[in-house]
């Protein structure tokens, strides 16, 4: 695979944005999206940010991939790491920024806030997965038991999506005695991501296809 300076761009610029995404579902305060819960949710109970959160939740994930493919987990998976840094710096920033907004204090402004968030991480998804660089941890993991078991990836993302809400939710429940980083925009965030995915995709993905192709 060759990387040229437009996939490295598209690369970047889709990971700020997923993080702007992230920063808009938390504004939104109806649950985020079920691969931000788990992160969230130790910043929603006790402070930390979520920018390091987000890096500790990639560590992790890159230590279980470690622990399933042993002898066959490759050098080049640690970057996932760095991957996790990066994305923690952007959801930090993303987080400070979309927290200048005021609070939404009307059901209209949330679900706005909510669907812009959906938006967002569905553009950053257009331009970061096609850049083909370094698939963040979340997606390297799912990668990685899909390889292991023989099961479908989008199986292994519907999965592990509901395994993250639930583990989140329980927590919650249990140190805060409400439903904390999951609520219905968690749900909805799961169902049409994909699909405005797909239709920004149609619209603009032979475009986009041009400039990943275009020679530095």
């Amino acid at each position: 695979m060759k990387i040229n300076k437009n996939k490295v761009i598209m690369y970047f610029l889709g990971l700020f944005v997923i993080a702007v995404g992230a920063a808009l579902s938390v504004k939104s305060d109806m649950g985020v999206s079920p691969v931000t819960t788990i992160p969230y949710t130790v910043t929603y109970i006790w402070g930390v940010d979520m920018g390091i959160t987000t890096f500790l939740f990639h560590l992790l994930l890159v230590f279980i991939e470690f622990v399933l493919l042993r002898k066959n987990f490759k050098l080049k998976n640690l970057l996932q790491v760095a991957v996790g840094v990066v994305f923690g710096l952007f959801t930090s920033l993303c987080n400070y920024l979309v927290f200048l907004i005021p609070f939404p204090n009307t059901m209209l402004v949330r679900i706005m806030l909510l669907t812009l968030s959906i938006v967002a991480v569905a553009l950053g998804l257009f331009f970061y997965v096609p850049a083909e660089i370094m698939p963040m941890a979340v997606e390297g993991l799912m990668l990685v038991i899909s390889e292991v078991t023989g099961i479908k990836f989008s199986t292994i993302k519907i999965a592990l999506d509901i395994a993250f809400s639930l583990i989140s939710l329980i927590v919650c429940l249990i140190a805060v005695h409400n439903m904390g980083s999951v609520g219905t925009g968690t749900v909805v965030s799961a169902i049409t991501t994909g699909l405005v995915l797909k239709v920004i995709t149609r619209l603009f993905g032979k475009k986009r296809d041009m400039l990943l192709n275009e020679k530095a």
